[in-house]
């Protein structure tokens, strides 16, 4: 069998499981669990096997005409190089991972076979954006993948929160995705072709007319898709679908379409430094600010979420000094400690017999209670903070160490100011997710809160996924820096001294100066009864929890108050925290902006079209229905009746014309 047919077989597979898992799942339900890991899981084998034949040397090229469409041809096309292919194998690790986990943590979920059917859709559709080698059907993948994000996130559709985080997730990627539109468009106006490799031809020779707007357009399309800086705010609220979805969509799918676009179009981006610059600026401003708000979360899906957006602040950072070598290596690194990270969180959860209780203030014992999500979370928190020799630590001194390299001029990909951009705010970052990352531990594992009642132990399907994703989470890093160049463009992707040194330095930095933190804090709020922290409706919680403690009595009931005295995020941040747990209040600026005007507007066309126009609809019907009714009344049906009217009216035509004839 051909590549290339091994090559369209791994999208295609988990699209016929989703189709005929939706067709069985209420005529024969035992075959939807099998029709969701087994399509899934020979995609994998698939793609390994792709990954193999392909083995970083030229790329796989195939293509037919998918419809005559005049000057500028769609074409139903292939393209895989070697990030392409490892970024394939990817998607489908960590979409079985899964697939294999769902089973058991919707395992008593009466609408797990649409679940499971849209998470294979899902993972089809990311495999098309991955191998398509051209830009119409790539995003035919990029909107299927949006849908399905609707219906995931939205899972839980009886609560009010699922439905507005899905119709807000919707809503938010639909407004980068319509420049989007207008960039591919433009893009291949200027190459004069949708296919891939005809446009970085056309780029590499010139022929790009508008680079700096196509590239512009782009980017906002890429924002909204790999939840950037300004249109970052769906991914935190996305987090009331279920845990396992969210591990998809932010180890694997969706957030990740849009770095991989930018590495596959890089030279586009490139051509324009004006470009580059704002790329540079959106990833400084999506990484400082995310790190930022994720210390100040209780919700502990919220805190990775706004982790993946700052990682993926990197990877665009990467991009924006020009190295897709270094994103797409900390987009490999990623997927596996974030997936584990995520599904880690949900035995978490699992264990507190629910979905909604992530509080971290609210989390006990838990060490205890779940030593396969501590140990294996415990790995994946190191990656995260990148600490030697975890994978995480290699992949973001990859980024770091392209950003030296722009700084000290040992490379004209991207210009300096980019370089210093990303640089400075890498480090910022790295201080920072250290930071957060030691205090998730702390709060999830060492915390003060009231004990949940134990659910049991979890289903082996769960905890075994964990330990899988374990593996590459300690090992990956190390392994692939060495290897990944020859599959890449080349280009030298280990450690180097002086970022390693800095990087790995603030990093500790940040997770000692958050453990002494909380030592203190904890050594404080040991002194005060818990019932003295107190839940409150209204007001400065800051306040409110202040004098709690100082008068040692509850304010308003016993109820403990969710952000935890111990917390070390409240003691770091000082007044800055209560902002940051709002997300810097961005939605408030996006209601003011945009909400509040259509909402005006909408008012406005209602009031027009009921007072105004339904006025003249109403009259214009009203006129023809009086004249009806008055000539109604006129026939009464008696003859002397309309004999008298006639008499009378030939009376009056008879004045009328002695009238008119004196008159003459």
């Amino acid at each position: 069998m051909t590549t290339t047919t091994l090559a369209v077989l791994v999208p295609l597979l988990p699209f016929l499981g989703a189709a005929a898992g939706l067709f069985l799942g209420r005529t024969a339900p035992g075959f939807v669990r099998p029709l969701a890991v087994l399509p899934t899981l020979a995609s994998l084998a698939l793609a390994a096997l792709v990954a193999a034949r392909q083995g970083g040397d030229t790329a796989v090229d195939a293509a037919t005409e998918l419809t005559p469409t005049g000057s500028v041809p769609i074409e139903l096309a292939l393209h895989i190089d070697g990030f392409a292919a490892l970024v394939a194998v990817v998607v489908g690790f960590v979409a079985t991972c899964v697939q294999i986990y769902s089973t058991g943590y919707l395992r008593d979920d009466p609408r797990y076979p649409s679940y499971a059917a849209l998470v294979s859709l899902f993972t089809s559709a990311m495999f098309l954006v991955v191998y398509s080698g051209d830009l119409i059907v790539l995003l035919v993948g990029w909107e299927v993948m949006g849908i399905c994000s609707y219906f995931l996130v939205g899972h839980y559709w009886e609560t009010p929160e699922a439905r507005a985080a899905s119709l807000k997730a919707f809503l938010v990627t639909k407004l980068g995705d319509v420049p989007f539109l207008i960039g591919l468009f433009a893009l291949a106006t200027d190459a004069g072709s949708f296919r891939i490799t005809k446009v970085l031809g056309a780029v590499a020779s010139g022929s790009l007319d508008h680079p700096t707007l196509i590239a512009l357009l782009l980017l906002a399309g890429v924002a909204g898709k790999s939840a950037q800086f300004p249109l970052h705010t769906w991914l935190p609220d996305a987090m009331a679908g279920p845990t396992p979805v969210s591990a998809l969509i932010h180890a694997a799918t969706m957030v990740a379409a849009g770095v991989y676009f930018i590495a596959r179009l890089l030279p586009v981006f490139e051509a324009s430094q004006a470009a580059m610059v704002v790329l540079a600026v959106m990833a400084a401003v999506t990484m400082a600010g995310s790190a930022l708000a994720a210390l100040a979360q209780d919700d502990i899906k919220r805190v990775l979420a706004y982790s993946t957006i700052g990682q993926l602040g990197y990877m665009t950072g990467a991009l924006a000094v020009g190295d897709r070598g270094a994103a797409v290596f900390h987009l490999l690194s990623h997927g596996a400690f974030k997936a584990l990270l995520f599904l880690a969180a949900g035995v978490i959860i699992h264990a507190a017999g629910t979905n909604s209780l992530a509080a971290m203030s609210r989390m006990r014992n838990l060490r205890d209670r779940v030593p396969d999500a501590y140990w294996t979370m415990t790995v994946a928190l190191l990656a995260l903070a990148a600490i030697p020799p975890f994978s995480g630590f290699f992949s973001k001194e990859a980024v770091l160490g392209v950003a030296e390299h722009v700084v000290t001029g040992h490379t004209e990909h991207a210009p300096a100011a980019a370089g210093w951009i990303v640089l400075v705010s890498g480090l910022l970052t790295a201080l920072l997710t250290a930071a957060y990352a030691m205090r998730l531990w702390l709060l999830a594992f060492r915390g003060r809160g009231t004990e949940a009642p134990d659910h049991g132990k979890e289903p082996l399907t769960m905890t075994v996924v964990l330990w899988v994703l374990a593996v590459p989470s300690l090992a990956l890093g190390g392994f692939a820096f060495r290897v990944l160049p020859d599959w890449f463009d080349g280009r030298a992707l280990g450690p180097t001294l002086t970022t390693s040194v800095l990087g790995t330095g603030v990093a500790l930095v940040g997770g000692i100066v958050t453990y002494g933190a909380w030592r203190h804090t904890t050594a404080f709020a040991a002194r005060v009864p818990l019932g003295a922290v107190a839940a409150h409706p209204e007001g400065d919680a800051a306040q409110v929890e202040a004098e709690a403690i100082a008068t040692h009595e509850p304010a308003y009931g016993d109820i403990a108050y969710a952000p935890d005295p111990s917390d070390p995020g409240r003691l770091l941040l000082g007044p800055l925290h209560r902002h940051a747990a709002a997300g810097f209040h961005l939605d408030a600026v996006y209601t003011a902006l945009f909400v509040r005007p259509v909402q005006a507007g909408a008012s406005l066309v209602r009031f027009l079209d009921r007072e105004v126009v339904e006025t003249y609809v109403r009259g214009a019907g009203a006129l023809p229905r009086w004249l009806g009714t008055a000539v109604r009344r006129a026939q009464t049906g008696n003859v002397q009746t309309y004999v008298s009217a006639l008499l009378a009216g030939t009376v009056v035509l008879a004045v009328a014309a002695v009238l008119v004839a004196t008159g003459a």
